[in-house]
């Protein structure tokens, strides 16, 4: 049998057993980070982006994660530019695409997408993927970026348990957070452990698992027994992990629908059964094998 990490729930700002949108990570450098964010990649062109973020802020999200390669980074900017929510109330998160894992390059990267959001600053900064041969310098890079203030936390995604090792030899800095492809048919224990052994916040990409969660019998069936949709129940089982999470989605219905979660607990012999579901299923590229 699968052995699990212990779940966790941290929440900074509520006190309730359900939580609110509003809770957060602290990360360890001590900075918070929304457990629940809006992710924009595939969202739409320019104005679908601006339309779909200020849908997701004014449902309550305060966490919006982008990247370079999504292409949509100026629609983002331009929907905090137009959110009546200040910008020190917002985490906004984007990376370093492949390309631009060379030394020298990296820098350029990030002070790019720095101008298409039109900030003066990031949350969080993320190297994209574990470009074999380059992401130890590219970490370098960031870590200078983190020590010049212009990005508050510092991080990877879809590393696996011997890229982490591999790159905290050449570490400084230990990233904050590792944002991967997690949810109940991929579960990764081995991954979760490695990342609270040192202290790395584990972040969701694709939580929904690109809608597969309606031909699961088992999330449909406690979807009805919780009276949720089974968006809500996917969604409700990573916070109980401790994981953050973000979906996303360009309806306004479905942004406001996936905030929705904070009136039911999953029970522990609900939060097994879906733990039970892990089966190695990956809806997106492989981190052990990818040629972009």
């Amino acid at each position: 049998q699968t052995r699990f990490p212990p779940r966790t729930h941290r929440s900074s700002r509520s006190n309730n057993m359900t939580g609110s949108i509003r809770d957060c990570v602290t990360l360890n450098n001590g900075i918070e980070m929304p457990q629940l964010g809006f992710g924009v990649l595939g969202v739409g062109d320019h104005s679908a982006v601006i339309r779909a973020v200020l849908d997701a802020i004014d449902a309550g999200y305060r966490s919006i994660d982008t990247a370079s390669v999504y292409g949509n980074e100026r629609g983002v900017g331009e929907a905090i530019r137009q959110s009546d929510v200040q910008r020190e109330d917002l985490f906004i998160t984007t990376k370093v695409w492949n390309d631009a894992q060379r030394e020298g390059r990296t820098l350029a990267a990030f002070d790019e997408s720095l101008a298409r959001l039109d900030l003066e600053y990031l949350d969080l900064y993320l190297v994209h993927w574990p470009v074999e041969g380059h992401y130890k310098q590219t970490w370098q890079e960031l870590e200078s970026i983190y020590r010049s203030g212009r990005a508050r936390a510092i991080g990877v995604c879809n590393f696996m348990p011997h890229h982490i090792n591999d790159l905290l030899t050449v570490t400084q800095v230990t990233p904050s957070v590792n944002q991967v492809e997690f949810h109940p048919l991929l579960v990764q224990p081995k991954l979760m452990r490695v990342c609270r052994d040192h202290g790395i916040q584990l972040e969701a990409w694709g939580p929904l698992m690109k809608g597969h969660f309606d031909s699961v019998r088992t999330i449909v069936d406690l979807a009805a027994r919780y009276r949720k949709t089974p968006a809500q129940v996917v969604l409700r089982w990573h916070l109980q992990h401790g994981v953050v999470a973000i979906p996303k989605s360009s309806r306004r219905a479905r942004i406001i629908e996936n905030a929705d979660l904070y009136d039911f607990v999953l029970d522990a012999e609900d939060m097994d059964m879906l733990d039970a579901l892990n089966a190695g299923k990956r809806f997106g590229p492989d981190p052990y094998d990818f040629d972009f």
